[in-house]
């Protein structure tokens, strides 16, 4: 989708188009894009791997002084851990590249000098660019606000849990 530099003077890795593009077959952030019976398959099945990774570790550090019931809840407890960070950096990824394409005006480097520059839109680019970003892209960042929401509230909840345990 390369636009000639007369209509569009950002160059191709900076166009908040392509950033899309890029993002979305990036490895870390296609899966969010599934349809979502597929995606909560691959969180649970990425939940299940990093589970039982961490089963030998905790067991390995833990198993004199803590109960099997409280390794078990550490794990999961370590396991929401590690996705809400991927949570933030889905977040993170998503909601530049929709401030990029919602915005009327686009900051870019042309040189790699920190000699930034501001492209605005035409009404034909922002239409665009905005549309993709309301409807494809919201969607996703949605997602990975509804998963910081749930790992939080999950962490929470199963602080709870292991502090019951202690008793």
């Amino acid at each position: 989708m390369s636009i000639s530099k007369k209509i569009c003077p950002v160059p191709f890795d900076q166009q908040p188009l392509n950033e899309y593009f890029a993002l979305k077959s990036s490895w870390f952030f296609s899966w969010s894009t599934l349809a979502l019976d597929k995606y909560i398959i691959k969180l649970l099945t990425i939940f299940m791997l990093i589970y039982i990774t961490c089963i030998p570790l905790l067991s390995y550090i833990g198993s004199k002084t803590y109960s099997i019931w409280e390794l078990l809840i550490l794990n999961i407890l370590i396991v929401n851990t590690i996705f809400l960070l991927v949570f933030i950096r889905l977040y993170l990824g998503w909601s530049y590249v929709i401030k990029r394409l919602i915005s009327a005006t686009i900051f870019y480097e042309e040189s790699g000098w920190y000699d930034g520059q501001l492209w605005v839109k035409s009404p034909e680019f922002l239409i665009k660019d905005r549309l993709i970003g309301f409807y494809e892209v919201t969607p996703f960042l949605l997602r990975a606000k509804y998963g910081i929401l749930t790992s939080v509230i999950l962490i929470f909840f199963e602080k709870a849990v292991y502090s019951l345990l202690l008793r």
